[in-house]
């Protein structure tokens, strides 16, 4: 068994343009369909904003979900993990992306506000 290949992406800043791509495309499905009230649910509630990395698998599934920073409310942190999960299976790499890469971590601190917003 192999070791897949992995990349990092913390922020939104890399040399790798189809990686920065993958990511913002990843980071807009979240933003732009993840509904009002789920959003406003968790916005009710005080918390930190999580800092949170998910592993993307070239094939657009979920290898992981991983809190660097928990909100400190474990329904909110719940409600991340359900929001990244009720989205998949994600887009599969592009395949400059795919030749290189098996799993992208793609990690965004996420704001709940009227909106998501992953930065």
């Amino acid at each position: 068994m192999s070791i897949p290949r992995r990349i990092k992406l913390f922020g939104r800043i890399h040399s790798n343009l189809a990686l920065v791509q993958y990511a913002e495309a990843w980071a807009q499905r979240i933003q732009l369909n993840t509904g009002v009230e789920t959003v406003q649910e968790v916005a009710k509630r005080p918390h930190r904003n999580p800092v949170v990395t998910v592993a993307i698998r070239s094939d657009g599934s979920v290898e992981s979900v991983t809190f660097e920073v928990s909100s400190g409310v474990a329904e909110v942190d719940q409600a991340v993990r359900q929001i990244v999960e009720s989205q998949k299976p994600y887009v599969a790499f592009p395949h400059v992306l795919a030749r290189d890469y098996d799993v992208v971590e793609i990690r965004r601190t996420w704001h709940f506000d009227t909106v998501i917003r992953l930065d």
